[in-house]
């Protein structure tokens, strides 16, 4: 998969990814970050060329009571599932929506794949002992694995005695929050710590004595209000509606914690939550519906195949994603993580729902997997238009006390042992599967959930009482594990990706065996390895420390990885082209003046390490946007001055939209040196494209030789030659390889048209010469220019893949020559 941030992201069931922020999109209009994310499908998925509402699949359901759990019983008259009013809505036209910049007929053409349906069934729970077959290691933690297993298995047959199975207990919207039907609307909301509940709004003038709600046992509120005496429902689409609670801390109006979609009036502080009910001819005008036009086309010229949206759950605080003070030293603050306050609603700065089902409908009409940031690992301390305090407790949806607050975040921290807290998050997470139609999900703040210490102030060094201990929140884990058996069961196409920096062991592997059952993990050190290594001279890079963060993952554990993260774009910290080149960049990018030396080193491994991370750091390459030509400056929100509850005062920029936006003109002008870095990353999605490396299984690097600079590795059928060194050059430089035959060069970081100095002739053949070295069967000679990566490949393209080698010809992968296989005698190819 390859994703654009605006960066990239590979990974072997999506080929690229392009992450984009939106809010940088345009500088003088509010917008979302987005993150696009390409991904190779090895097997094929089925592209959806019209708008199209998902037929309902979920029949009515009657579930019995137990001392844990509530019936969900119908007042008045019983409610249709969300799913049955979306299949009442008109059928949308069968034409495909034409996107601007882009041959939608010729991109179906090529692109569309028919793929026979998988059938929705969330699997039963396995014996969870394949892990142990996969990591002998986790032998000694097998008490802690087995107890995680034993409660997950416990939960999950819970929720089959007493909700029916994780599949219906994952459609809690269709029974809580507002829940329309021909006769009227229900409106049910969990909230056992309050004494009376009111629902108030525009529709009832906001009087608490209007439509008082009565609560059943379980601590659920409920009142059903009857269509109009002409059929007109009892709350107009766009009021404004709030719950009034009597609580143990006094009257509280909260947002209801189910609203679909939240706003902030102008030159307000608090959200107030809004009935969503739209009639189908509302225009839909906002800036979801300028990304589907404008910015998706982009994505797929540069040739990634996937988009992952960060920010859609809707945050009060807008800049709570994007700023931070300097996250190297501990007392000071990070927010680059945001606070969501409603988490059924997408964010209304950047358009309606319906918007965004616009925005989500273009990118499958182009053949784009789209991916969501979700927020499960905390929330917004917000208590007036968020869940805190909703009910008037400290403990409703979190814990209580300190383990209920994340101290660096300045969050609140869910409950996951809560069965309604359990029931209020996989519902979210299927609601924007179900209702929006996303291919899946990135889980942000994996390791916040997963350690009661959060990750902070610890060193995972990969011993594995580290991870199976008590400070563990097992809790957390099982909930992750049903969300992922969920989403896969019901969702065989989805892809899910866990933000963990710890390496959690079976973090990516399936439920059944014992595993967390994420797809990806993502491999969040090369990021920060490349800001520590700018940081440096170039003499004090190491080729074997590079090599060791790169490679350094678990075996059958799929990674994400990039260069760049969407925090290391934003105010506080610096792009890896502005950590390069500096001030140069304003001054010296246009091709008629003369370049520095500055610019031109910039340029050249700018180029180099956005190759070598996405070859050899793992199944799946994240670009954040602008990375892909090198943008200039940083991201900072419109903000204004924060005052967190600890006293700590986040500084505002004065609601300024300056540097709210992303110039991708930069790297669409022919006469600047940005077009240039542009280029080449459009040329390694087509290499990927056309060799599919990145999915191969066969990785080996064969050298890293701290005195010449040199990084050679094979990567599928692919030999990579990387020279770091600052002005040496190599002449009849040889380098090992596998394969016997012809070679020729598929990408130069040297060519011109990628503002290189053409060292290279592209026509030059490399012939194989046999005998070992670097521990490889055979050998090229080939021409390394300072600072330059080139790729090269056999010029026969029927050349069997290395898996499909005869035993006697392959040779078993390994992560580099250090520890060299054991071949008995050279190939014979």
């Amino acid at each position: 998969m390859m994703l654009h941030d605006v960066s990239a992201l590979q990974l072997s069931r999506l080929p690229l990814v392009y992450r984009f922020s939106a809010s940088s999109f345009n500088a003088t209009a509010r917008s979302s970050r987005f993150l696009l994310l390409t991904k190779k499908l090895q097997s094929a998925r089925k592209i959806i060329v019209r708008k199209s509402l998902s037929d309902s699949y979920f029949s009515s359901f009657t579930v019995a009571a137990s001392k844990n759990v509530f019936a969900l019983g119908a007042q008045g008259d019983a409610s249709s599932s969300l799913t049955d009013q979306l299949q009442s809505l008109s059928t949308i036209s069968d034409d495909p929506q034409v996107i601007p910049g882009v041959d939608i007929e010729g991109v179906l053409e090529d692109k569309k794949i028919e793929v026979e349906a998988k059938p929705r069934s969330i699997p039963t729970p396995g014996a969870g002992q394949k892990v142990y077959e996969i990591d002998p290691l986790l032998l000694g933690f097998r008490d802690h694995i087995d107890y995680r297993y034993a409660q997950y298995k416990r939960m999950r047959e819970d929720i089959d005695k007493y909700e029916g199975g994780l599949e219906v207990f994952s459609r809690g919207y269709e029974k809580l929050g507002f829940i329309c039907s021909e006769t009227g609307i229900t409106y049910r909301e969990w909230a056992p710590g309050a004494r009376s509940a009111a629902l108030i709004g525009d529709f009832n003038n906001w009087n608490p004595n209007a439509d008082i709600m009565s609560q059943n046992e379980f601590g659920v509120w409920e009142i059903f209000l009857p269509n109009n005496a002409d059929g007109s429902p009892p709350i107009p689409h766009g009021s404004q509606v709030k719950i009034r609670m009597e609580t143990q801390s006094g009257i509280k109006d909260s947002i209801p914690a189910w609203i679909k979609f939240s706003v902030q009036a102008p030159g307000g502080i608090s959200y107030s939550g809004i009935y969503y009910d739209p009639p189908e001819e509302e225009p839909k005008i906002n800036t979801y519906a300028n990304f589907r036009d404008d910015v998706l086309p982009r994505i797929k010229r540069l040739g990634y195949n996937a988009v992952q949206i960060m920010a859609i759950q809707e945050h009060s605080y807008y800049a709570s994603f994007g700023y931070h003070l300097n996250h190297n030293i501990i007392s000071n603050l990070y927010l680059s993580v945001y606070h969501v306050t409603n988490f059924f609603a997408p964010s209304s700065r950047f358009g309606t729902p319906d918007d965004l089902k616009s925005l989500i409908d273009g990118a499958h009409e182009l053949g784009l997997f789209v991916l969501m940031d979700i927020v499960h690992s905390h929330a917004s301390n917000n208590v007036l238009d968020g869940l805190n305090m909703f009910d008037g407790t400290d403990s409703h949806y979190f814990h209580s006390g300190t383990k209920g607050h994340h101290w660096m975040w300045d969050s609140r921290l869910f409950n996951y042992g809560s069965w309604e807290v359990v029931r209020f998050l996989l519902s979210n997470a299927r609601w924007w599967l179900e209702e929006y139609k996303f291919d899946g999900f990135r889980f942000d703040g994996v390791t916040s959930m997963m350690y009661t210490h959060h990750g902070l102030q610890v060193t995972f060094t990969g011993n594995y009482s580290e991870y199976f201990g008590y400070a563990t929140d097992v809790d957390a884990v099982i909930y992750l594990m049903l969300v992922n058996d969920m989403i896969h069961g019901l969702y065989p196409e989805a892809v899910t990706i866990g933000e963990d920096v710890s390496g959690m062991p079976t973090f990516c592997l399936p439920v059944q065996g014992g595993g967390v059952g994420f797809d990806y993990r993502l491999h969040m050190a090369v990021a920060d390895k490349w800001i520590e290594l700018l940081k440096k001279r170039d003499e004090e890079w190491q080729m074997g420390d590079i090599i060791h963060t790169l490679t350094n993952r678990r075996w059958l554990e799929k990674c994400v990885v990039y260069a760049e993260s969407h925090d290391q774009a934003l105010v506080g910290d610096k792009t890896i082209a502005f950590w390069l080149m500096d001030k140069d960049m304003y001054d010296f990018m246009a091709l008629d003046k003369t370049s520095t030396p500055l610019i031109d080193r910039g340029i050249a491994l700018h180029k180099m390490i956005r190759l070598i991370t996405m070859g050899l750091g793992g199944e799946g390459y994240l670009n954040f946007m602008g990375n892909e030509f090198g943008h200039p400056e940083w991201i900072d929100f419109p903000r204004g001055e924060q005052r967190l509850h600890s006293g700590k005062v986040i500084p505002g920029n004065n609601f300024s939209y300056d540097k709210c936006r992303r110039r991708f003109d930069l790297g669409d002008a022919g006469k600047l040196r940005y077009h240039g870095m542009q280029e080449f990353d459009k040329a390694m999605q087509h290499v990927e494209d056309e060799y599919g490396f990145m999915t191969s299984e066969h990785q080996y690097v064969s050298r890293k030789d701290e005195g010449d600079r040199v990084i050679v590795f094979e990567r599928g059928n692919l030999v990579f030659v990387f020279n770091f060194h600052w002005h040496e050059s190599y002449f009849d430089y040889r380098v090992g390889c596998l394969r016997p035959g012809k070679y020729k060069i598929v990408l130069d970081s040297d060519d011109p048209l990628f503002g290189g100095f053409n060292r290279l002739k592209h026509d030059v053949e490399y012939f194989s010469s046999e005998g070992w070295y670097d521990d490889r069967p055979r050998s090229l000679l080939v021409y390394a220019p300072c600072r330059t990566a080139v790729v090269y490949a056999l010029v026969e393209d029927k050349q069997k893949p290395i898996g499909e080698l005869q035993p006697e010809e392959n040779i078993k992968p390994v992560e580099e020559a250090a520890e060299p296989v054991e071949e008995s005698k050279p190939l014979d190819c």
